[in-house]
């Protein structure tokens, strides 16, 4: 039974029923062993494959383009200082560095007895101080002059798992993607569909003629907040740095000009790809800061496919591959999705539309 379309305008239109038992708290192992929803969106069918199953859909001369971004060891746990020594637990989850390299933009816990002024040691003689409320319940934090922000959280931090994973035994290194770059270690959260490839699985679809490249965003606030807006066109998105190298940009532009299929994995390749479009008219070399947000209507410039888990209710996310798919298409596939006991979000299944 087809669902009705409601007011897409409607933050609430994009609620779905998830039992809590679905959300994933550990991985498929191997990766490549998670399920896959192949979604057609052009016909709304449905088909139930497993994750490694994927060199079935994808063809000689389609393009996988990745987001090779690495997760930061950015969640850093501490004590506030009192006048009586080390105080309660504080937390601290460091987003991006500001101008001045030592003062980052972070969210801290509880950010009500954490006011202005106060000092959080994460060591007994490494001290970081919180600072002004940002927007949006962001605050500016800054560590001692002459410390080496990046060494202290390789040190001290630990790789941040969503709010929704409450129990894992996954190692950290299982929030990354196999093909995430040391160099390109700045984000605050994984992109989650590249979580599903193996080397192996990659190799297989190189030889039978299915590229992949690389872009990079930088996975910040702005991929993960919520939409509290009632309506959509009310939410702002936040800015996060985005990409896109030489050699990429010209493997897109082939990969068209023969009539290939630009496959995107992971919804944050579809913001950086819509938005180099957007901003030079045009897939080039170049770097950007983009606060795109893709909702139903939305017309697509560069991606032809979509490779993605199953997102959060009435989230950004949700809201793009509703506009990439269509909306009862997507609303009908999360609910056979929840019938068929797939598992949700960041840990895991997978769906392929195309």
């Amino acid at each position: 039974m087809e669902i009705k379309t409601p007011d897409l305008s409607k933050t609430a239109s994009y609620d779905y029923f998830l039992p809590q038992e679905l959300i994933a708290q550990n991985p498929a192992e191997p990766r490549d062993s998670s399920r896959l929803l192949v979604l057609d969106r052009k016909s709304g069918s449905t088909q139930h494959r497993i994750f490694r199953e994927i060199t079935e859909y994808l063809h000689d001369g389609d393009l996988l383009v990745m987001n090779d971004t690495r997760v930061l060891p950015a969640r850093v746990e501490g004590h506030k200082i009192s006048e009586s020594g080390c105080g309660a637990k504080a937390e601290i989850l460091f987003l991006n560095p500001g101008k001045e390299y030592n003062e980052w933009t972070a969210l801290v816990r509880p950010g009500r007895k954490l006011p202005e002024g106060t000092k959080v040691a994460i060591s007994d003689d490494i001290i970081v101080t919180v600072g002004r409320c940002l927007e949006d319940g962001l605050r500016s934090v800054r560590f001692a002059d002459g410390a080496d922000p990046l060494a202290l959280l390789h040190e001290f931090g630990h790789v941040p798992l969503p709010p929704y994973i409450k129990k894992t035994d996954a190692e950290s290194e299982r929030y990354q993607t196999v093909y995430a770059k040391r160099e390109k270690e700045n984000s605050a959260a994984a992109p989650t569909a590249g979580l599903h490839f193996t080397p192996g699985l990659l190799k297989r679809l190189d030889e039978n003629g299915v590229r992949h490249k690389f872009v990079t965003l930088q996975v910040g606030l702005g991929t993960f907040r919520p939409v509290k807006a009632e309506n959509i066109s009310e939410h702002i998105m936040h800015t996060e740095f985005c990409e896109l190298v030489q050699e990429t940009a010209d493997a897109i532009n082939e990969t068209k000009r023969r009539g290939g299929r630009v496959v995107a994995v992971g919804t944050t390749v579809v913001r950086t790809l819509e938005s180099f479009a957007q901003q030079f008219g045009e897939i080039r070399e170049g770097t950007l800061s983009t606060k795109l947000f893709i909702t139903p209507g939305y017309g697509f410039e560069v991606i032809d496919a979509l490779i993605t888990n199953f997102h959060l209710p009435m989230s950004t996310l949700l809201m793009l591959v509703s506009a990439f798919a269509g909306y009862s298409n997507i609303m009908n596939a999360y609910r056979e999705a929840v019938e068929k006991r797939y598992r949700f979000f960041s840990f895991g299944d997978a769906m392929f539309i195309e």
